[in-house]
């Protein structure tokens, strides 16, 4: 699997309550766009019907993991659907989709959601929604551990998710004791989020539990690397890395571009209904 990475930085996610209904954290901060390439922000959210109401997005993906609960999706692109504990929803916004999401009345429902930057030749592709249920993945079993294959590869399992950059997201439950290399290529941005449990990361062994976030530091020029992983207790996370692509990120609410004048073309857009169909 090559050289064993190391973590570069570590820190913990502490959700606040934003309003009475909803409670979130910033596993990956916004405005970090060299830091996190080809990720832009990652939030773990805890909320009931009404937290968000109906918005659009343009030029990015999203990737939306259910933890626990259950969740209505609504777009203008595919029409809408229902995703519970353990499925994950690969939105490609593209050129533009109106979109929203909420648990049934009366629920919560505890999610991650990760945005990816789309390549600038792919900014304005059509809409298309991957809705992927945990019971239908591809699982990596090892001795003591399991890994659930949502986008990528683990050692010889491989998803057929689709990707405009290249990314591998993971969910990693490992057995008190356990230990499981996670290979990743070498030019990867990698990062790792611990949902339960406690355990040991990276060649140079840095300790973490719930709540805590890592980036792993990059390889050392190889064509291949990997990371290791081991559990103190019985351990939950999730893994995700990608292909940086190393251009202008312009940023302004729910749209993200390469210039200023597409930022204001995607406003305009939107407010002239070209969102729906």
């Amino acid at each position: 699997m090559g050289k064993n990475r190391d973590i570069k930085h570590k820190w913990t996610v502490s959700p606040q309550m934003v309003s009475p209904i909803h409670k979130a954290g910033a596993v990956l901060e916004p405005g970090h766009w060299g830091k996190h390439d080809p990720f832009l922000l990652m939030m773990d959210d805890t909320f009931q019907k009404g937290a968000f109401d109906v918005h659009p997005h343009r030029g990015i993906e999203t990737i939306t993991f259910v933890i626990d609960g259950k969740i209505d999706h609504y777009d203008s692109a595919s029409g809408g659907g229902t995703l519970e504990a353990g499925d994950l929803q690969f939105m490609t916004a593209g050129k533009g989709v109106v979109h929203n999401e909420a648990p049934p009345e009366g629920s919560s429902v505890h999610l991650l959601q990760l945005w990816v930057n789309l390549p600038s030749e792919s900014k304005m592709t059509a809409p298309r929604y991957q809705n992927l249920r945990g019971k239908d993945m591809p699982v990596r079993k090892e001795r003591g551990a399991e890994i659930r294959v949502y986008s990528g590869t683990s050692d010889q399992i491989v998803s057929d998710t689709l990707n405009y950059a290249p990314v591998t997201f993971v969910e990693m439950i490992i057995d008190s004791c356990a230990s499981i290399s996670q290979d990743l290529p070498d030019s990867y941005n990698g990062f790792i989020y611990v949902l339960e449990g406690s355990g040991i990361f990276g060649e140079n062994e840095i300790q973490a539990a719930k709540g805590d976030a890592m980036q792993i530091d990059f390889g050392s020029g190889n064509d291949s690397s990997s990371i290791k992983v081991s559990a103190n207790e019985k351990l939950r996370l999730v893994l995700f890395a990608g292909e940086p692509l190393n251009e202008p990120v312009v940023a302004r609410g729910p749209f993200v571009m390469n210039t200023e004048e597409q930022i204001m073309q995607a406003y305009q857009d939107y407010r002239e209904g070209k969102f729906v169909k």
